[in-house]
């Protein structure tokens, strides 16, 4: 059987050219990284209105069994592509940490992938270093200023803004830079977040435009003066330079599918940690430009589906026409209490255990946003005609169709009938019915609440002194009103990974509120989330290789 990597190397890409035509596109349109990727110039779309069906995927909280989520999209869009819609997908750009740390790619899997998977998997067109060069030239203006005087008269004690690489390093968590002497810098606590959890990443997701983007990189609060007055990008006048550097990269960039259909990858925040969503600018791109289009958010539907709906959609005046919720049986086994290596054996006692969490996703999207919803279930030979039977039961009960989802293992054509149930949910009615979870005008106890009891279905969300300290003084200084996201891990409802399934009764502790103003929301931080992840004992990076002739392997 051949791997991932293999599968896609076996594909011969068409020209970027002949995938943009699809689009309407022209070659002068495009800005060519090589014959099988390429930037699409905004003026192509900016005056161009949004025409298509928007459809998210989203998935049941993860676990080691995995849910593939991406493959799902992919496989979906050349589905309604198979069945004579014109799609396009919009998909976030992976991270380098976890394609050399966990996951050892992100592009989809089986036939159900976009391509080159290599390069979108590595450095791509240079997003993740622009934007990663955005921030440090930031940090490094900011510590100039304080050396040459701090006129601002920045606390050094009260800096939030923090370097960052595109990098699982736990070594970096917390440093202390400028030793050496007097003129090496000034000598204080510092540290790096990964590039995925910098709030320029948010700011590139959610811009809507260069003036837009330069606007926002201006209100990032970098740190505080001695007063406790914010002080911005836009006081050390850096958000000129920021913005020259990340203006290539704020053009959407094309790739295909296996099957040769278009694909936007564009952005890519974590969504444990920041908002989990491709960009505002290749979505608008791709609804200006086909007539369907799928698109996932990351994590379970508690993590990036929330984040989506009550951040990015609230942001970009978006409704999303019909809502995936991706799930394996072997992954609701697992949510069962069935430890990984029994996950292949027929287990329905376990399943029927289990099947409260995918449940409680779909009650979440149809009943807290209003919005219709069919299950995938993404299939695997082990799955028995009895558990795929219960699933199909108890998601029915719920008023829920199931699709089973065979991409993996068929590409496109394992995908039509996924396809074709999404196909009739966007074509329904809606009434205008979608809701967001909670309104911004309310308090951010109130928001936090809200999330907690609408989305995790837990009692409230618990502030320590210090998170009540923090609330009470970004109320005061006008940040109340923004939306929230929740730094929270993708295991469970709650803010304990260990708690799987759909627990109750349970409150979530937030330990650390900080605004992130140029993004324009809100983060709270619980549990032991790290906005630097560590590679884990047994790295994917350790099976990656190139041969002589320069082609990869070990990605999967």
């Amino acid at each position: 059987m051949m791997t991932d990597i293999e599968i896609a190397q076996s594909v011969k890409a068409r020209p970027i050219q002949e995938v943009a035509q699809r689009l309407g596109l022209t070659p002068e349109q495009l800005i060519p990284y090589g014959h099988d990727k390429a930037k699409v110039d905004p003026a192509a779309y900016k005056d161009k209105p949004r025409k298509g069906k928007l459809v998210l995927v989203t998935a049941i909280n993860p676990t080691p069994a995995g849910e593939g989520k991406t493959t799902t999209s992919i496989g979906l869009a050349d589905g309604l592509n198979r069945i004579g819609k014109q799609t396009c997908l919009a998909l976030r750009e992976p991270s380098l940490g976890p394609v050399f740390g966990v996951k050892g790619g992100a592009a989809g899997g089986g036939w159900a992938q976009v391509i080159p998977m290599e390069d979108i998997n590595l450095h791509f067109t240079g997003d993740f270093h622009a934007i990663g060069a955005a921030n440090n030239l930031l940090a490094a203006m900011l510590d100039n200023h304080i050396q040459q005087g701090n006129v601002l008269d920045i606390d050094t004690k009260n800096i939030v803004l923090r370097r960052c690489v595109d990098m699982n390093d736990r070594q970096l968590r917390n440093v202390i830079d400028g030793l050496g002497g007097r003129i090496q810098g000034v000598p204080r606590e510092d540290g790096f977040d990964i590039t995925v959890a910098t709030e320029v990443m948010a700011v590139f997701c959610l811009a809507t435009s260069l003036s837009d983007l330069k606007h926002r990189l201006g209100r990032m609060i970098v740190a505080y003066d001695r007063s406790g007055k914010p002080v911005t990008a836009h006081d050390l006048k850096a958000e000129g330079a920021m913005a020259a550097l990340l203006k290539d990269a704020f053009k959407p960039n094309l790739v295909q599918t296996l099957e040769g259909n278009p694909a936007f990858i564009h952005g890519g925040p974590f969504a444990n940690i920041a908002h989990g969503c491709n960009s505002i600018s290749a979505t608008d791109a791709a609804l200006k430009l086909s007539d369907y289009v799928v698109t996932e958010a990351g994590f379970g539907a508690d993590l990036g589906a929330e984040k989506f709906l009550d951040i990015k959609c609230r942001m970009a005046g978006l409704t999303p026409d019909a809502v995936v919720v991706v799930a394996t049986v072997r992954a609701l086994k697992h949510h069962g209490g069935v430890a990984k290596a029994e996950l292949n054996h027929e287990n329905l006692a376990a399943l029927e255990k289990g099947l409260p969490n995918l449940l409680r996703h779909v009650d979440n999207i149809q009943n807290t946003y209003h919005l219709p919803c069919v299950v995938a279930i993404n299939a695997f030979p082990t799955d028995t005609p009895a558990e795929l039977k219960l699933v199909e039961e108890k998601c029915k009960e719920r008023g829920a169709n199931v699709a089973l989802s065979e991409v993996w293992a068929k590409g496109g054509e394992g995908g039509e009938a996924l396809a074709r149930e999404v196909v009739r949910l966007c074509e329904e009615p809606k009434g205008g019915r979608f809701t967001f979870s909670y309104d911004t005008n309310a308090s951010i106890q109130d928001k936090l609440d809200a999330i907690v009891r609408k989305v995790y279905h837990g009692e409230k969300a618990v502030l320590t002194a210090a998170a009540q300290k923090q609330a009470q003084k970004l109320t005061e200084l006008g940040f109340g009103e923004l939306p929230i996201c929740m730094a929270k891990t993708q295991y469970s409802f709650s803010d304990d990974q260990s708690l799987l399934g759909a627990p109750e009764g349970f409150d979530v502790t937030v330990r650390n509120l900080k605004v992130s103003a140029g993004a324009g929301f809100l983060v709270a931080l619980t549990g032991d989330i790290m906005t630097m992840p560590g590679l884990p004992k047994v790295p994917a990076a350790e099976n990656i290789d190139v041969t002589e002739d320069g082609k990869i392997t070990g990605l999967f």
